[in-house]
């Protein structure tokens, strides 16, 4: 009687969710992972921190369901188109090519934009009363600029930033490392930097992101994209995917960023912490690692 109920047992439901190798993926990896295992009966096996390009490789050739991309990577890196700044055109492309030439879907934005970010200290963004990018620009000569080599040379980085707003620092930007942009802003080295939206040390630093206000950078909003076969296969992955649409501001984002960089924090408990205080989910994950 055993064996035959053996033989007659459901299989059990399985995907399989990628993450890219920095803090950030490994942590949407992990709130994706536990809130399908907390909402559904789909048992989530973890492939984190995989170089490059492979989670979206994988996906294309069916060894892994689902993961976060950001739309500009897609838009320019993936699909090879021009960056736009447009981020509905941008989301409108990407949901009409993927089904069609990698039989993925773009599920909802969770609510956040990873793009580049013009970042000063607390204290001068009050003392010279600064929240967008045009108001920098009126006050950049009497401050110094720090940017990565990519940033500062790209001309679709600090040369076209600076043709779009008018910007003219006291000196030309100085080159640093990206690892050191950070220190050298809150040691008073420069003024200003370029770095990602949501990184930790924006809210460790007590730093301020301001406003792209002329929407000059391309849009980075996160998104889950999924295997169109597991979608169908699994009915229930859409919609327990899209309950986390909006739900991740850039300031959650940098939070959960900082906990884990900055606090060593495991990004598991991290994601788990952070599905409580949005859904009231209290069920541990089965297969966390």
């Amino acid at each position: 009687m055993l064996a035959v109920a053996g033989c007659t047992s459901k299989p059990q439901k399985q995907v399989v969710i990628c993450s890219k190798d920095f803090t950030e993926q490994v942590i949407l990896a992990e709130i994706l992972a536990r809130h399908i295992e907390a909402k559904t009966d789909i048992d989530v096996e973890r492939e984190l921190n995989l170089g490059g390009s492979l989670c979206h490789q994988s996906l294309a050739a069916g060894k892994i369901d689902l993961y976060v991309e950001y739309t500009g990577t897609a838009y320019a890196n993936i699909l090879k188109q021009p960056p736009i700044s447009d981020p509905k055109k941008v989301l409108d492309y990407l949901k009409q090519e993927y089904p069609k030439q990698f039989k993925a879907e773009w599920i909802e934005p969770l609510g956040f934009n990873n793009s580049f970010a013009i970042i000063v200290r607390g204290e001068d963004a009050k003392k010279f009363n600064l929240q967008t990018i045009s108001q920098l620009s009126k006050v950049a000569p009497k401050m110094r600029a720090g940017f990565g080599p990519e940033f500062r040379e790209r001309e679709d980085g600090f040369p076209g930033l600076a043709k779009t707003y008018g910007i003219k620092f006291a000196e030309e930007p100085k080159e640093l490392l990206l690892g050191l942009l950070a220190q050298a802003l809150r040691q008073k080295e420069v003024d200003v930097i370029a770095g990602d939206a949501t990184d930790g040390s924006i809210e460790s630093f007590g730093f301020v992101v301001l406003k792209d206000d002329k929407n000059y950078f391309p849009p980075y909003q996160a998104l889950p994209v999924a295997r169109s076969q597991v979608l169908e296969k699994y009915p229930e992955l859409r919609s327990v995917l899209a309950e986390l649409g909006g739900k991740i501001s850039e300031e959650d984002m940098r939070k959960l960023n900082y906990q884990v960089d900055r606090k060593q924090q495991e990004a598991g408990q991290v994601a788990q912490e952070f599905l409580q205080q949005k859904f009231g989910v209290s069920k541990p994950a089965s297969s966390a690692k």
